[in-house]
């Protein structure tokens, strides 16, 4: 696979990273250890250097799962993990944390948990009100002196946020969602990034897997998985929204690829510095997603996307109002 740049950091990593979020949470009940750790090995071996993961995923399993998946190949991979959440006894999130003695407190116990001794890319999992975003990138800073961290990352971070943290220490990349059905980053954020020379990872590239055209309006979600509360996954969001699985079937249909590759092969159209983190539990999944980095889109083929796409209204909010109010700060 390609490798991409990051921005300016000089962050190299392959053209699409692993989102490791549902191997463990979020998506219904956590894929077995063995057949976890197989799928983040077998990613590797087909050319996925770039692995994602936070603190809260899980929490903490995931780090323990990338930390035993990637340890006999850790010099040969970049992970990426984040702090900013407080949890309770059963490991809910409590609150958003982002003080500095808690993102020491984070790096340490996530440096254990990888089995590494440094994390190539630390973010800031959600902006926290409670703290001034200086003192956080100062934190970063001391923790990249110490040799503890190589890149400070944001997610989900507004402009004016990641103006201020990048004047403190260079911020090397943005996490957001970006993908063919949530596309606000294009009006203010990706001028934003490209004018400070900062990379951007799109994650939920393929939209929480319904961009992939297996989701219909009957779909039923396990009790534990998150889309249940996103309005953009009710019955009839999703009724409403298939025309956009329809355009892609379309255009896939053409290209002889498949959905969920135009969509993924599209946002690395976009810029050179964007890496999507598509995520799944299943192999043929991963040999598909890993398949669009071979999908090349012409202006001819991305000028009908925009224009076909026009003509779709997008229902439903991405996010339930409670988990909105995090983002975009």
């Amino acid at each position: 696979m390609e490798k991409r740049t990051l921005g300016k950091s000089g962050l190299e990593v392959s053209a699409l990273g692993l989102g490791c979020m549902g191997l463990s949470y979020g998506y219904g009940p956590a894929t077995e250890k063995q057949a976890a750790i197989t799928l983040i090995r077998t990613a590797f071996e087909r050319g996925v250097t770039f692995f994602d993961t936070a603190e809260a995923y899980g929490p903490y399993r995931n780090e323990e799962l990338l930390g035993e998946a990637l340890g006999p190949i850790r010099n040969k991979v970049v992970i990426a993990t984040k702090f900013g959440f407080d949890f309770d006894s059963q490991g809910g999130q409590s609150g958003m944390n982002s003080r500095p003695d808690q993102i020491r407190k984070v790096a340490d116990a996530a440096l254990k948990r990888l089995k590494t001794d440094v994390i190539d890319l630390f973010y800031q999992h959600r902006v926290d009100p409670n703290v001034p975003i200086e003192d956080v990138a100062g934190t970063v800073q001391r923790l990249i002196s110490e040799g503890k961290v190589r890149h400070f990352g944001l997610s989900e971070a507004g402009a004016e946020t990641i103006r201020k943290a990048h004047a403190e220490q260079p911020v090397a990349v943005l996490q957001s969602e970006y993908s063919l059905w949530w596309r606000e980053p294009e009006a203010e954020i990706l001028p934003l990034l490209e004018e400070l020379g900062i990379g951007f990872v799109p994650f939920s590239p393929l939209g929480k897997g319904f961009l992939t055209g297996a989701i219909k309006a009957d779909t039923t979600f396990d009790a534990k998985d998150f889309r249940n509360v996103v309005p953009r996954f009710t019955p009839e969001a999703r009724k409403a929204n298939q025309a956009l699985v329809d355009l892609l079937g379309q255009i896939a249909a053409r290209k002889e690829t498949t959905p969920a590759q135009v969509a993924l092969a599209w946002l690395l159209a976009q810029k050179p510095w964007i890496v999507p983190i598509p995520g799944t539990t299943k192999l043929h999944r991963l040999e598909e997603n890993i398949g669009a980095a071979a999908v090349k889109l012409t202006s001819g083929d991305l000028g009908e996307i925009d224009s076909a796409l026009a003509e779709v209204t997008i229902e439903g909010d991405r996010y339930p109002a409670h988990l909105q109010a995090r983002v975009g700060r």
